[in-house]
């Protein structure tokens, strides 16, 4: 059997259309019936009929009608499908014959004309042999046709076509060619798609007339034929939901049929077709949780139908078809835009088809595994005479025998070993390959990166099976990473172990190291005697000698990879490998630590690098290198020691650079600090470790920064989580765990020793010249120099403040903006130890607020550091915090001539500005001159309607006369009716107009004299005024009672009454 039996045949996977032959046209020498063809053929867009077109010749020679059968009462099926029924219905047998024929109506030979096309329709009848099929007649023509029934002469001569050609009226059609042809061509194409639907009814109606022939008995299968053919016709007819009726009808027919190890083949096969097609069509209805439950059924159904157990592995290619086919079903759906989710997508079909291929692969390897000198058999039994079966699912060697009996078991025997020997030729990995592929395309798509690692290892396994190390390796170095990264380490010790076969097999130095370094580490799970194995390999490779074989390797592959190493060997190269160990676990840790943050210029940098071994065996590294970012200090950090490579493994763990596995080994540097990386960081870029020497092989572990590998980090976490309490160890040892990290650390100045204070009395006052006395002394045991001194506003301060704030060391002069807000690098000469000096500082602030004010005193001084004399720069800088207010504040406030608080003031209304002047210095202060100054922006005052004056006298005395004259003036331009009414009080009797009503002109005013008469003593209320505007109803006695007096003091009456009081009386 070939490699490709399982795979649907085309004419099941395709959309079945309807099939209609065009005949007359010559598409190769005729301009006319190209372009009619190319406007049928070209550009087929959704909305246009599914109809597929064929040109053929009028005298084709169409498949032969079967005589029809009266009887089915001796008629033994002798299987359910046969293998070309499909494609002569889709591609041979057709739903309608179009014939073509030039031919206009004004013809001037029109019998002769008619004649010849009569005997075209003749023809094409004879080749069908009494099929069904519909035949019709266009007629291509060069003039544009008369609307239907204005042209007489056409009416006429259609009619007798139709007579001579013995066709219906519907069967006969014009087609102009003008301009409009493709419009035409659309219209032609919807009468042949009636016609063709007319045709297959017509079958349908046919196979369903062949049921009631048929009993349970004997005609089983042909039940499940008919069916299958009343659904494909309903497809060919366009009506899916009678198609996939009956296509379900079919599928439960099948698994109603008696299965027996001789034809179980060929009712899986039928199973297969139908469940494909009835799942196509659940995805074309856009109901997907059908067409999953349909194959979940399906696949429940078949998957013990296993047959045959000499040829089990063919259930399994069967199953993985199944798998891949709906797979493919429900991808071509997600395009057409169906929506998938992670937990159903077709990802995990392809995977399942991939799994049932790595089941075939297995079975093939056992059931056929013969010996070579049994030859494949002759005649071949897979052979048939036309070269194809059939029927679908039967076997070549007894095609068409149901029975359940073996009649030739020799023959049988021989057609399983022809099988057998044909599958042991299938490259199984290859298809394997394919199917996995698909799968991690699908689940990258969804977003399942577990589910693609997964199959990433199997696509490795296969390409290694496959002897494609080279693309394994690629694959398996891709998920490492994933699983590394998470901690899967019993999965990476399985997926090293392919990689350093594949490695070993390509004899590539590299990755050959690179791997066995990681199987010797802590993230590997083999047990002790495999590290060793490897930890020996690995030393004849640093040895420059080849390695033992991997185990369970192909010999062939193994022999072709000897030669290879050999050749490595002879070959002079490159000897040293450097090799990043920050993306995976290498058996050695690292980590490297400083004793502090920071270090002082004048104090030695001191770290140490820790390093630990998982390996089964003490193991001596050559060589330690610390790369720092300032690479002049790498000179400082170097460790070597001189070994052959056969003492790589001797138990020599005197030395410094031998690692005892399991125990951890400290190495302290120390080196002084340049002067001139004071303020900056030293990070230590990478640490290299080298393992065997430059006359062998070399291996440099190279690690990023202080330390660390691809597990560090979660080891780091789950340590930090871990509430195990560590064993107590020696005073020399410590935890591997406890160690932190510590890869930069910075360099910073020597701690100064001098003494900074600084003087002055608070407050300042804006604008004045503030006085800050800076004091100095020296507490060094030597001499320092270059003092300098920097003084002012902090920076980093608001930008305000800076413009506002002017320092100098004079005080005499008043600064101006043209001075600083900070005075740098005033030298002020050297300072013997215990000297000192002062420095007056003037500050002018401008504006009030809080100032933070910097001192800082830098010096030069010389110091011996691990005996080496350097030049340290030191510093010192103080701080101090002064607050400005104003010398004094001043408040003003308006007051009428009562003292009233006013919130407004009108025109020709006297009032008073009163101003206080509060020191808020706390010295005295001396205010020199003072002036009142009117403001620039003025806002207009209001002016009053009316205004009311009065004449009244300073004081009044009990039953004396006192007379009050009052003053009405009208301020505006027009006539003012004014009410005035005089409300009486307690304390007074009173002569006058009680309440007037009168007018006033513009710009005059009114007098009203009124006698007021005290009745008692003290300050009494006098009789109110209340006057009504009625042209400003506004106007309130509010704003009346501001302008007149509202009480008088009254005096007591006094005892002699003179002359005076007796006339006034």
């Amino acid at each position: 059997m070939s490699p490709t039996q399982w795979d649907f045949p085309v004419e099941l996977c395709c959309r079945p259309m309807a099939f209609v032959t065009l005949t007359g046209l010559d598409v190769v020498y005729n301009a006319v019936h190209r372009a009619v063809w190319d406007a049928f053929c070209a550009n087929r867009r959704a909305d246009r009929v599914p109809i597929s077109f064929k040109v053929l010749p009028g005298d084709h020679e169409y498949p032969k009608c079967r005589p029809k059968r009266t009887s089915y009462e001796w008629y033994i099926p002798k299987g359910i499908l046969k293998t070309g029924w499909m494609n002569k219905h889709l591609n041979l047998v057709p739903a309608l014959v179009v014939v073509f024929y030039e031919l206009d109506w004004d013809e001037p030979q029109w019998k002769e004309k008619q004649s010849e096309c009569a005997t075209r329709v003749e023809i094409v009848r004879q080749s069908l042999q009494g099929r069904n099929t519909k035949v019709a007649v266009v007629l291509i023509q060069k003039k544009t046709p008369l609307p239907p029934g204005e042209d007489v002469i056409a009416s006429e001569r259609a009619a007798a076509l139709c007579n001579a050609c013995e066709l219906s009226g519907k069967s006969l059609f014009v087609l102009p060619h003008t301009d409009h042809l493709v419009g035409y061509i659309i219209r032609l194409e919807n009468a042949f798609y009636e016609h063709a639907q007319t045709y297959y009814y017509t079958e349908i109606r046919r196979v369903k007339s062949h049921k009631e022939f048929l009993n349970k008995t004997t005609h089983q299968l042909l039940f499940v034929r008919h069916q299958f053919k009343i659904a494909f016709f309903s497809e060919l007819k366009q009506d899916t939901q009678n198609a996939l009726k009956n296509y379900r009808t079919a599928y439960n027919l099948v698994h109603e049929l008696r299965a027996h190890e001789t034809n179980i083949l060929e009712i899986k096969t039928m199973a297969g077709f139908i469940n494909y097609k009835i799942c196509r069509l659940c995805f074309q209805h856009n109901t997907p949780l059908d067409a999953i439950a349909q194959f979940r059924k399906h696949i429940d159904f078949c998957k013990k139908k296993i047959g045959s157990a000499e040829l089990s592995f063919e259930h399994a290619a069967w199953m993985s078809k199944q798998f891949q086919a709906f797979g493919d079903l429900f991808d071509e759906a997600i395009k057409l835009g169906l929506t998938a989710i992670q937990t159903q997508n077709p990802g995990f079909y392809y995977q399942q088809a991939a799994y049932y291929a790595q089941e075939r692969k297995q079975l093939a390897k056992t059931l056929c595994n013969h010996e070579a000198s049994v030859m494949y058999p002759n005649p071949d039994p897979l052979e048939t005479q036309t070269g194809v079966l059939d029927f679908y699912g039967q076997r070549s060697w007894r095609q068409g025998i149901l029975s359940f009996d073996l009649s030739d078991p020799e023959k049988e025997k021989v057609g399983i070993l022809a099988i057998q020997l044909k599958e042991r030729n299938v490259v199984h990995s290859e298809m394997i390959i394919t199917l996995l592929s698909n799968a991690v395309a699908q689940f990258k798509k969804y977003k399942c990166p577990r589910m693609k690692s997964h199959l990433m290892v199997q696509m490795g396994e296969e390409y290694y099976y496959a002897k494609d190390y080279t693309k394994a390796l690629k694959l398996l170095d891709y998920v490492m990473c994933d699983y590394r990264s998470e901690g899967w380490w019993t999965l990476l010790t399985s997926i090293l172990t392919t990689a350093l076969k594949c490695s070993y097999l390509m004899a590539q130095l590299k990755d050959y190291i690179t791997y066995s370094l990681e199987l010797l580490g802590r993230a590997s799970t083999l047990k002790d005697d495999q590290k060793s194995r490897i930890e020996k390999n690995l030393i004849n490779v640093l040895m420059n000698e080849s390695p033992d074989p991997e185990p369970d390797c192909d010999i062939l592959a193994v022999k072709t990879a000897q030669k290879l190493w050999a050749d490595r060997i002879s070959l002079a190269g490159s000897n040293i490998f450097t090799i990043g160990v920050q993306d995976f676990v290498p058996f050695v840790q690292c980590k490297a630590k400083f004793h502090a943050p920071s270090f002082h210029v004048d104090v030695p940098i001191q770290f140490d690098i820790y390093l630990k071994a998982d390996c089964p065996h003490p193991i001596r590294f050559s060589k330690l290198c610390v790369s720092f970012n300032n690479q002049e200090y790498n000179q400082f950090c170097v460790i070597e020691e001189a070994s052959k490579a056969s003492e790589v493994l001797e138990n020599l763990t005197q030395g410094k650079m031998c690692l005892v596995p399991g125990k951890t080994r400290k190495l302290s540097f120390k080196f002084v600090a340049k002067t001139e990386d004071v303020g900056k960081k030293i990070e230590i870029t990478s640490v290299d470790l080298a393992l065997g020497n430059e006359m062998g092989r070399c291996v440099v572990l190279n690690w990023q920064g202080g330390g660390g590998d691809a597990a560090s980090s979660q080891e780091a976490l789950q340590a930090a989580r871990s509430f195990k309490r560590r064993p107590k160890l020696p005073d020399n040892e410590v935890h591997w765990d406890s160690i932190i990290i510590q890869a930069s650390t910075m360099i910073i100045s020597r701690v100064p020793n001098i003494s900074v204070h600084l003087r002055h009395e608070p407050p300042a006052l804006t604008n004045e010249m503030y006085c800050l006395v800076v004091t100095v002394q020296s507490h060094e045991k030597t001499q320092i120099r270059d003092v300098k001194l920097t003084a002012g506003l902090k920076p980093g301060q608001d930008a305000n403040l800076t413009q506002k704030t002017h320092v100098t060391l004079h005080g005499t002069e008043l600064c101006d903006e043209s001075y600083p807000a900070l005075l740098t690098d005033i030298p002020v000469g050297d300072l013997h130890p215990g000297e000192q000096l002062e420095k007056m500082l003037y500050v002018r602030c401008g504006t009030v607020g809080s100032r933070m004010f910097l001192v800082y005193v830098s010096y030069l001084i010389n110091t011996a550091v691990e005996e080496k004399e350097i030049v340290c720069k030191c510093h010192k800088d103080e701080t101090v915090t002064i607050e400005t207010v104003f010398p004094f504040d001043v408040a003003v406030k308006f007051v009428s001539t009562k003292f009233e608080h006013l919130e407004r003031v009108y025109a020709d209304i006297p009032f008073l500005l009163m101003t206080d002047v509060l020191s808020a210095s706390p010295w005295a202060l001396t205010i020199v001159s003072s002036e009142l100054q009117l403001a620039p922006s003025m806002t207009t005052v209001d002016q009053l309607e009316s205004q009311v004056d009065n004449e009244l006298p300073s004081f009044g005395r009990v039953r004396e006369s006192l007379p009050v004259k009052y003053h009405l003036q009208n301020k505006t331009d027009l006539v003012q009716d004014v009410e005035i009414s005089v409300e009486p009080s307690d304390a007074f009797m009173f002569s006058g107009l009680k309440q007037i009503r009168l007018r006033i002109l513009p710009g005059t005013e009114q007098e009203m004299l009124y006698n007021f008469y005290p009745l008692m003593a003290g300050y009494q209320q006098l009789p109110s005024l209340s006057i009504n505007l009625l042209r400003f109803p506004s106007f309130t006695n509010q704003l009346l009672r501001r302008f007149i007096p509202t009480s008088i003091f009254v005096k007591p009456q006094g005892r002699l009454m003179d002359d005076t009081s007796i006339a006034a009386a």
